[in-house]
């Protein structure tokens, strides 16, 4: 396991990993049609170092050359009303407190491309989105008449490549925790929009502090190769010249904003929210304590109800599903299927485990003893899925 010994982001000495887990699917997202293929899935290391000179926590055994995002990585959260309704809150907030109606927008990684619609829905004027997943047949939405989509990425494929963006506002949603070089990415934005300087740059990504108090290992895979918390994110940002105007978290505090602009006049400053490496370093220390007594708290909740005959299944089949039924290790055989909502999955199965993805309506015909919910903010609408569909079962979240 060859490592990365100098931080991504501030360029400083680090140590060793504090978590090493070999052998984990490259991808989580990516569609696979075959049990086969899924079983063989390509597969890399996690090697996390934690640096003491900015917080920033990243796998220093990513490989780039194993990632492949296409029109077959099915991310989208799209389908959950929860996650629509705080996207489309979301947008109509940044189009309001920005002055963004009528004005232009640029999406890095737009995915699926559904908040560039609320956001163009709100009233932004024009839009690119950039994304090599997007699936511009999928947006239905008036507005949509209003967004170029670039099947690509930034900035090698952006039209004019190394020309001023000219944008107004450049929004950037869970993407930056799958880039390795992150302080060159977050320069070429700033490169990109230098002549604007009134351009506000509002990003959005997890927050590893959960992932560090919780134990949540199950936030921890190979696509996300980058970890930021609100204090390594605003250094980040500073150390380019951006003015952090707005840090906060979001949807249960599992995501970070970011709201910022360059700076112009003075060096800028610590926003609030930020806390002191210190403070991680103990989240670090706490997590490398947890970390296995979490995953074996599961397998043996799972062999509990599989000890008595009764069937389990985990209801999401993202990241947070590779990842968990990864880390079972044996344990994850005795997972029937991962039930997702995203129609576009049904049929498919989980890189590295196998498991098939189905809808909720399987679970009529084969119901279950035990749900695990993979994300606890979803837990009150797949639990009103299920009295619905007229399944019991005992319904509980990570």
């Amino acid at each position: 396991m060859t490592t990365t010994s100098s931080c991504p982001a501030c360029g400083a000495a680090t140590g060793e990993p504090f978590l090493r887990w070999p052998a984990v699917p490259v991808h989580s997202c990516l569609l696979v049609s075959t049990e086969t293929e899924a079983r063989e899935f390509p597969r890399g290391d996690l090697a996390l170092v934690f640096c003491r000179a900015c917080g920033f926590i990243y796998n220093a055994a990513f490989d780039p050359a194993h990632t492949s995002y296409s029109p077959d990585y099915e991310e989208t959260q799209g389908f959950s009303p929860r996650f629509q309704a705080f996207a489309r809150d979301l947008a109509a907030r940044w189009v309001g407190a920005y002055h963004l109606k009528g004005g232009s927008v640029v999406e890095i990684g737009c995915g699926k491309g559904e908040f560039l619609v609320h956001m163009a829905e709100a009233g932004v004027g024009q839009a690119v989105g950039v994304d090599p997943g997007i699936h511009p047949e999928r947006v239905s939405s008036a507005a949509a008449d209003r967004i170029t989509w670039v099947k690509g990425f930034f900035p090698e494929d952006y039209p004019g490549t190394g020309a001023p963006l000219g944008a107004d506002a450049v929004v950037c949603r869970h993407t930056l925790e799958h880039i390795d070089a992150v302080a060159r990415f977050v320069g070429q934005v700033r490169d990109a929009i230098a002549d604007r300087p009134e351009t506000v740059v509002l990003f959005e990504l997890p927050d590893v502090r959960r992932v560090l108090e919780e134990g949540a290992f199950w936030d921890v895979y190979y696509e996300h190769c980058s970890y930021f918390s609100a204090g390594s994110l605003g250094r980040l940002f500073r150390s380019h010249g951006f003015d952090v105007l707005n840090l906060t978290r979001a949807y249960d505090d599992q995501y970070l904003l970011l709201e910022a602009r360059l700076a112009q006049s003075g060096p800028p400053r610590p926003h609030p929210l930020e806390e002191d490496v210190a403070v991680l370093e103990r989240g670090v220390a706490h997590f490398q304590t947890v970390f296995d007594d979490v995953i074996e708290r599961w397998r043996t909740r799972i062999g509990e109800v599989t000890g008595t005959g009764g069937r389990v299944v985990i209801w999401g089949s993202g990241s947070k599903g590779v990842a968990f039924l990864a880390a079972l290790g044996e344990a994850a055989a005795r997972v029937e299927v991962a039930v997702d909502i995203n129609p576009y999955k049904h049929g498919k199965y989980l890189a590295g485990t196998g498991h098939l993805i189905v809808g909720p309506e399987y679970l009529t015909e084969h119901p279950p003893a035990l749900v695990v919910v993979m994300n606890p903010v979803y837990l009150e609408e797949i639990t009103a899925d299920l009295r619905r569909l007229g399944v019991e079962a005992a319904v509980e979240a990570l």
